[in-house]
């Protein structure tokens, strides 16, 4: 296992490198001089100058680069250009409210949608499993924003349970904090939802026709034995290796969900600092989501051994 978590670790470095070269790559390649963002269009050529050198803008791109690393390794991601916050607490603070809602979702999903693609399997061409596939594919194909729109129509204004729009932080009320955030997660954890019940009947229908399972039955275990003890190990990991990339993709994509119930999170900050032209702020969105991403598949990797026996051997 040891060896196992030094060769992921290992393979995580160059590929985190080669994401911030990627990052540095196209923040720079975006129209426009942040000097002159910064100080406006009045502003006089020596400001400008001024300003371009202390910020390295004057120096060749591989030395802007490193001087942006050497930066980066000490945790200074620079100054916002609109509201003059450090960049890096702005973005772990808008970060959290991200992980908060994202995390709730996908454990949400992922109880519900592994026991009920199991059961597909189990009651294969059934009603059951058909009722079960057909729910699922509706689910895939609604997008995640008009299926907001739906719930915040019908639980916001036709009905009156839910607050439409806004956000609440945990720490100042819960109970109002808890209302805000249940329609989003409420829409994540139905769009999700209906891709991990297909994948995890499509392994578990795999898994039921091998032979082990056969002797299984045939020693005299019950159903639910069956299902659980052998079936569920040996067909969860293709879905924990989804769970994973939707957890990845939800991090890095939840900007249409947040824009739609207006939730001060990572996805609404990149998005407003592209409006902005916020460089220094969409810089750090985009590597704290690219890291992110790297870490959880690193987890997923490593916590393999856990779910697949045979990943053991």
């Amino acid at each position: 296992m040891f060896r196992l978590i030094v060769q992921r670790l290992a393979m995580a470095v160059p590929t985190l490198l080669l994401i911030s070269i990627a990052v540095f790559a196209m923040i720079r390649l975006i129209p426009g001089d942040p000097a002159l963002l910064m100080l406006g269009d009045m502003a006089d050529p020596a400001s400008l100058i001024k300003l371009r050198q202390s910020l390295g803008l004057d120096q060749p791109l591989i030395a802007q680069y490193l001087i942006w690393l050497k930066a980066l390794f000490q945790g200074d991601l620079g100054v916002s250009i609109t509201s003059h916050e450090a960049v890096l607490p702005l973005v772990l603070e808008r970060f959290s409210v991200s992980v908060t809602i994202v995390l709730t979702a996908v454990a949400l999903a992922a109880l519900i949608a592994v026991p009920l693609g199991m059961l597909a399997a189990w009651k294969q061409d059934t009603l059951v499993d058909l009722g079960l596939v057909t729910t699922a594919t509706l689910l895939l194909s609604i997008p995640g924003f008009w299926m907001g729109l739906l719930l915040l129509y019908v639980f916001g204004l036709e009905l009156g349970w839910l607050p439409v729009v806004g956000y609440v932080p945990f720490s100042a009320d819960f109970g109002k904090a808890l209302a805000y955030i249940i329609l989003p997660v409420t829409t994540l954890v139905l769009h999700e939802s209906g891709v991990i019940i297909r994948m995890q009947r499509a392994s578990s229908i795999e898994v039921l026709r091998l032979d082990y399972i056969a002797h299984a039955r045939a020693k005299g275990l019950s159903e639910r034995a069956v299902l659980w003890r052998h079936t569920l190990r040996n067909a969860f990991a293709p879905t924990w290796t989804l769970i994973g990339l939707i957890l990845g993709n939800l991090l890095g994509g939840i900007a249409v969900i947040e824009t739609v119930f207006t939730i001060p999170g990572i996805g609404r900050l990149m998005v407003d600092s592209i409006y902005a032209r916020d460089y220094p702020v969409l810089q750090g969105c985009l590597l704290l989501i690219t890291f992110v991403y790297v870490l959880v598949n690193l987890l997923v990797d490593l916590m393999y051994p856990l779910f697949d026996p045979r990943v053991k051997a």
